[in-house]
């Protein structure tokens, strides 16, 4: 597990350097599990850092619309890192202007599997690792609880636990709890054309156009959303089945060979939509095509800005 002491040395290394605008980071939030980003801007803030398996926001989308000329700091967890690259991949941000802390991270805890098990206490919650467990210490009693069992189902196939880019690493490189194989998507996709519709109209008759999946998103940065253009409209702003598919779909073509899978979508969705399944399946259909993973390697080129005179061409005539 990491340490906060190791991480608070870290960021006050960054802090010493004059052009620093902030370093993003997280604290503990005000009761419970919770916890909070973190804009330190001041050296003596740097105590109230942490990092616990309580730190499910990915802090990279707080910098997608930064465009200050200072350097910036950031702790990224492995899924975290990925977006990082993505953002830099695609002109973004340069990477010179960031000072990067990677930290290992052994799983997010899932705040919907964990209130199953704990209810949420007043006070501050502490956790540590136990090699696969967790332990919780809740009005001073110790609960174990498997990781497998509470994490968010995306660190159970993360690949990259250890990030793949940072300036320094806090703690040590660790082994993934799986691998990613798409169990859930090749289950889907078994079902028939009726059935595969009949499940998603159900879900996209839920969302409300709140766009909580578009702003919590690190890559959709565009100035302007397709969804808020007038002239040309693409679609219409009425919450109804039809506008609501149409808006999922285009977004999730949006973010072909973009997406990171760090699931902020899914966690950020107040009607419980399973955005995710949605993505895991292009991001299936990508990878199988085109042997392409996104945010995996620095300076490679987006995928639709690539041409391999092997790639697929099924559909052109």
């Amino acid at each position: 597990m990491v340490g906060n002491k190791e991480l608070q040395n870290e960021i006050r290394k960054i802090m010493d350097h004059k052009d620093v605008k902030y370093v993003l980071a997280y604290k503990k939030g005000t009761y419970g599990f919770q916890t909070t980003p973190f804009f330190v801007s001041k050296r003596e803030e740097v105590s109230q850092v942490i990092f616990s398996p309580f730190c499910l926001n990915n802090l990279t989308m707080y910098i997608k619309n930064e465009y200050a000329k200072e350097k910036i700091g950031i702790v990224v967890k492995g899924c975290d890192s990925r977006s990082l690259i993505q953002m830099i991949n695609e002109k973004r941000i340069p990477r010179d202007r960031l000072f990067i802390i990677g930290v290992s991270c052994g799983g997010v805890i899932d705040p919907k599997k964990r209130s199953k098990r704990i209810s949420e206490p007043l006070e501050n919650v502490d956790v540590v690792e136990k090699d696969d467990k967790f332990v919780f210490t809740v009005n001073g009693k110790k609960q174990e609880i498997p990781k497998r069992e509470i994490v968010f189902d995306k660190c159970i196939h993360c690949e990259y636990p250890t990030p793949l880019i940072y300036d320094f690493l806090v703690g040590d490189k660790i082994e993934p709890l799986g691998k990613e194989d798409y169990c859930d998507v090749k289950d889907f996709e078994k079902n028939s054309l009726t059935d595969k519709w009949k499940f998603w109209e159900q879900q996209f008759d839920k969302c409300i156009r709140c766009y909580a999946c578009r702003n919590v998103c690190p890559v959709c940065y565009c100035e302007k959303c397709m969804a808020e253009q007038l002239d040309p409209q693409w679609l219409r702003r009425s919450v109804n089945i039809s506008e609501n598919t149409v808006w999922h779909i285009i977004r999730a073509f949006h973010l072909a060979g973009r997406c990171t899978s760090c699931g902020e979508c899914e966690r950020a969705c107040p009607m419980d939509i399973p955005l995710m399944l949605l993505n895991k399946k292009v991001e299936k259909d990508i990878k199988e095509l085109f042997d392409y993973n996104a945010g995996k390697e620095l300076d490679s080129k987006p995928l639709l800005a690539i041409f391999k005179p092997d790639d697929p061409e099924e559909d052109i005539k």
